[in-house]
């Protein structure tokens, strides 16, 4: 028992020693599941996947860095009724710049932040035997996000994001590149 406690000690103080804030010159990549729909859907639905990048481009003095990157994310719903089936797929691509606040001194292996993303939201609908409306179109979408990372090791954390994409709350992995 008193060799576990060292270790885990060890540990936790070896994953504090090469913890970093979020700086200049910073490239992670987030991959994510998305729990909770922005898009409707009826029926059955595949849980919403998703990827992004962000790159710490501006260190703008003070404590915060300005990051961009991208996003990517997919979902579908499908609904059967008698006699008819409708399906949708969404698809986001998307840039997004943020804002990482990084003045936690005294957690250096947390990333707060928060941030807007410019998308094209892509539509696929199909329909069988279905005679109401079947209209739905692809667009343009600027989505507002905020969320936080925490690193257990030098490269590995986890994130939650809270916001309109595709689903209300993304969380998963983030790996530090």
């Amino acid at each position: 028992m008193k060799k576990t406690i060292i270790l885990f000690t060890l540990i936790l103080f070896a994953n504090l020693a090469f913890a970093q804030t979020f700086q200049k010159g910073t490239n992670i990549i987030n991959a994510g599941i998305g729990l909770g729909g922005n898009l409707g859907g009826l029926g059955d639905s595949r849980p919403a996947i998703s990827a992004s990048f962000e790159h710490g481009k501006w260190d703008i003095g003070g404590p915060g860095v300005i990051s961009i990157g991208g996003y990517i994310g997919n979902t579908g719903y499908s609904y059967k009724n008698v006699g008819y089936t409708q399906k949708w797929n969404y698809t986001i691509i998307g840039a997004r710049g943020a804002y990482h606040y990084n003045g936690f001194k005294n957690v250096p292996d947390l990333d707060v932040y928060g941030g807007l993303m410019l998308s094209y939201n892509l539509v696929n609908y199909s329909a069988d035997n279905y005679s109401g409306p079947n209209s739905y179109g692809s667009g343009l979408g600027l989505y507002a996000f905020v969320g936080g990372r925490w690193f257990f090791t030098e490269k590995i954390g986890a994130f939650a994001e809270l916001g309109h994409g595709i689903s209300t709350l993304n969380v998963g992995v983030a790996i530090k590149l």
